[in-house]
């Protein structure tokens, strides 16, 4: 993971066109316009029981990519580290759209769902679209939401990393989004917890030309938590500093449209650039901010002083 145009305007009609025919084009777009709003608003982005469980996203996390072969060559191991610094839950990244598989390690994917349940820790998958290939992404997310061990477990919920810039203009790359993410609540159904990993509300801010009209409403709807990649080492140095980026980044957030209430499990800076002083901060504004849990990017680089630091949001 990482902290990284309008529509066309309405063609006009054709010089001559008849008073009656343009006013039937006005009403037949009027309908149309009527009826995408009514489709949209009724969409079951979201799920309507309400019954999704986010148990899974609380508390203390670890993230584990696909590049981080400490892990993935020991998973039993890995796993006993997490579970003796706390953590609840482990975020295992299962691809992304360049992948040649579904799974980096199918073998090592089993590993890591049960010595995590053994030693008492969730299991939520990741996955990066880059959006060029719907169908393909769709499959992967499905294996994964469906992925089973040979003895019957599963993952504990999905999150998908919504940050690629790879489709363009950004219009389209928002549709295609909106487009995988309602196939996704799909496959998984209303009561299973979907998580939105998205770019940093600051970087958002800051980064032009990237996601300048970011989609918050559609991704609030379609989600039952967000996991904002709230990477403060991008931002400064020093307790005050990282204390104040993650303040702001819950507080715009808060202010885009359905993001008021949503939960929200804030990811910190990269673990290998921040120091024990600055996560301890970070872990502040993460309790000021009431968000449901927090975690470093990523496991592998995250040292003995850091997850000391962590150790009050692992309840």
């Amino acid at each position: 993971m990482t902290d990284e145009t309008p529509s066309p305007a309405p063609r006009a009609l054709a010089p001559g066109t008849t008073l009656i025919v343009a006013a039937a084009v006005t009403v037949l777009v009027v309908l149309g316009a009527g009826v995408a709003m009514m489709i949209r608003s009724t969409s079951p982005l979201r799920p309507a029981s309400g019954t999704a469980s986010i148990d899974a996203y609380r508390g203390l996390g670890a993230w584990v990519d696909i590049f981080d072969e400490r892990a993935w060559k020991d998973p039993a191991a890995a796993v006993a580290d997490m579970a003796s610094h706390g953590v609840r839950t482990l975020y295992l990244q299962t691809g992304n759209s360049h992948s040649d598989t579904a799974f980096k390690d199918v073998a090592a994917t089993e590993a890591f769902i049960r010595e995590s349940h053994d030693h008492g820790l969730r299991v939520v998958a990741w996955y990066l679209p880059y959006l060029k290939d719907e169908a393909l992404d769709l499959d992967r997310v499905t294996q994964a939401i469906r992925f089973r061990t040979s003895d019957g477990q599963s993952f504990d919920g999905f999150a998908l990393d919504i940050e690629s810039s790879s489709v363009k203009p950004e219009s389209k790359r928002i549709l295609a989004l909106e487009s995988l993410t309602f196939k996704i609540r799909a496959v998984a159904g209303p009561a299973y917890a979907l998580g939105g990993i998205i770019p940093s509300p600051v970087g958002l801010a800051k980064k032009t030309g990237y996601w300048d009209t970011f989609p918050y409403e559609m991704v609030a709807r379609a989600y039952d938590l967000l996991l904002p990649m709230a990477y403060y080492t991008y931002h400064g140095k020093g307790a005050d500093a990282v204390y104040t980026d993650a303040k702001e980044n819950m507080r715009l957030l808060r202010a885009e449209p359905g993001c008021a209430t949503i939960p929200v499990h804030l990811i910190g800076g990269l673990a290998g650039k921040t120091t024990a002083a600055e996560t301890a901060a970070f872990v502040r504004a993460v309790a000021d901010t009431k968000c449901i849990g927090a975690s470093l990017y990523d496991w592998v680089s995250t040292g003995a002083a850091e997850w000391q630091a962590l150790s009050p949001v692992a309840p």
